[in-house]
């Protein structure tokens, strides 16, 4: 098979051996492959795939969509020819990956093949942030921060749908109209934007030069969720104005989750986010999409920023 490979910071295509299912797994012919930053970080040597989950180290790809095209031993959830999509812990950016069956979500029936492979992180990542860690209910305040990228077009989309009023800030003002469309009641400049609060829950996909003025614009009981820190890791916290607030700051990483956290979290998105494409509620906003072979373009492209949405790799 082919597949993308990191070799010495640089993104090439290269030849690899096919892989084999294992009890429970199932082979999947993939049709498309989103990026995330955390594939990014992965090309500089600074986000290795966790031990023990069986990927290749140098193939990155932490999520997928295609056909079963074989099922191994002990796996019976899904048919071959099905077609399914799933987060993975690394390699999903090659012509064929072994994924363990109850990580395996079906695509809904009007989904294309990118919208699909760009779907899995950034919606499981964006519904376990503000769900699963930050507790949003209808009626709070949301406010994502880069609302323009996959993860928070994701959250600005999943906060519309719940009925809760979402703020989202935007650095480029070319993309504020489109992040609205999505559902955000108010697209923001980030200079200032605690103004506009108070806020109940913040998706904080930023970082570190975010935090002082997070905690001084949650409202009492607020929840501040980091997921992302591309500015910085690092901030200095008034502990005071936390204990004030009696808020609460967490943070959310899916990569390195074991087997059963990240099956619940598929039956979750089964139950409760699906559906919704099928009402046509949700959608997966494509920035743009290359084929595997030009996966050295895709990655500069997402580089490049400025963008909305996915940027997807597609598998003829």
């Amino acid at each position: 098979m082919r597949a993308v490979v990191i070799r010495d910071g640089e993104i090439v295509v290269e030849e690899r051996p096919d892989p084999e299912p294992g009890s429970g797994e199932v082979l999947v012919r993939v049709r498309a492959a989103g990026l995330n930053g955390a594939d990014m970080m992965q090309k500089r040597g600074l986000y290795p795939p966790p031990p023990g989950f069986g990927v290749p180290e140098d193939v990155p790809g932490l999520e997928l969509a295609g056909e079963v095209a074989a099922l191994g031993p002990n796996a019976s959830r899904f048919q071959i020819g099905d077609r399914v999509m799933a987060i993975v812990a690394g390699g999903g950016q090659a012509e064929l990956a072994t994924v363990h069956e109850r990580q395996l979500m079906p695509v809904p029936e009007g989904l294309s093949w990118p919208e699909a492979g760009g779907f899995p992180e950034v919606f499981m990542t964006a519904h376990d942030a503000i769900f699963g860690q930050g507790a949003l209910r209808p009626g709070e305040h949301l406010l994502v921060h880069g609302a323009a990228g996959g993860v928070g077009t994701a959250a600005v989309q999943l906060g519309a749908v719940i009925g809760a009023r979402v703020t989202a800030t935007v650095r480029s003002p070319d993309r504020r109209d489109a992040v609205a469309e999505l559902g955000a009641t108010s697209v923001i400049d980030p200079e200032g934007f605690g103004e506009h609060g108070p806020f109940d829950v913040i998706l904080e996909l930023v970082g570190g030069p975010n935090l002082p003025e997070n905690v001084k614009s949650i409202n009492m009981l607020g929840r501040i969720v980091v997921i992302g820190m591309a500015a910085g890791a690092k901030a200095e916290l008034n502990l005071g104005a936390l204990l004030y607030k009696r808020g609460r700051i967490s943070a959310s990483m899916l990569r390195a989750r074991p087997l059963e956290e990240k099956a619940l979290l598929a039956r979750e998105m089964e139950r409760h986010v699906l559906p919704q494409f099928d009402l046509g509620r949700l959608r997966v906003p494509i920035a743009a999409t290359f084929g595997l072979d030009e996966a050295p373009e895709a990655y500069e492209r997402f580089a490049a920023g400025d963008k909305l949405g996915k940027i997807v790799l597609t598998v003829e």
